[in-house]
């Protein structure tokens, strides 16, 4: 860690435009177009599941994670994972990742998905997804689709779109993945 002292914190409320302004520096406006981002339009991530990184009162990163469904399957969408850059390579994204994943197992959750570098994520455990296996909505790398089971074989049988989990979601963007026909009689 070389000597730095990171805490791992629960993401509060309060949190939410010191974490939009790291987004911000780190994924640039780019990011609203990614396929996780249009996700995370419809459902909010869950801050029990969510975390920061401090060194002191100065926040160095965040990961999040939202409800989503693979087909009928609930489970879990982990990102963005992000790390202010001179804190990047100090263990400060594993410390994240290692957090997230515990309290969503001790949770009671079976699955987490998410879209990112393979060679990263494998080293804590992400398997690729097999291409075709789910779809995601916008433009996505299938490569980059990537699966950590929190159960053993809670992945065996899962496959189909991911989308909101519309338990979480807000009400009233419903339509977006499942459109309700207008009764018009």
């Amino acid at each position: 860690m070389n000597d730095l002292s990171v805490t791992i914190l629960p993401e509060a409320a309060g949190d939410a435009q010191a974490i939009e302004r790291l987004h911000e520096r780190t994924f640039g406006p780019g990011r609203f177009v990614l396929s996780a981002y249009r996700i995370r339009e419809h459902v909010d991530h869950l801050l029990e599941l969510s975390f920061t990184a401090r060194i002191g009162t100065l926040m160095v990163g965040s990961v999040r994670q939202l409800p989503i469904t693979i087909g009928d399957t609930k489970a879990l969408l982990l990102g963005p994972l992000t790390v202010e850059p001179p804190f990047r390579g100090r263990g400060v994204g594993h410390l994240l990742l290692e957090r997230a994943l515990k309290d969503a197992k001790a949770q009671g959750h079976a699955l987490v998905l998410l879209v990112g570098d393979e060679p990263y994520y494998t080293r804590v455990g992400f398997k690729p997804v097999p291409k075709g296996r789910i779809t995601m909505p916008g433009p996505v790398d299938a490569s980059r689709i990537l699966v950590f089971e929190l159960v053993d074989g809670a992945f065996e049988d899962v496959s189909g779109p991911v989308g909101p989990d519309w338990s979480k979601a807000r009400g009233e963007e419903r339509a977006w993945v499942h459109p309700t026909p207008i009764d018009r009689s």
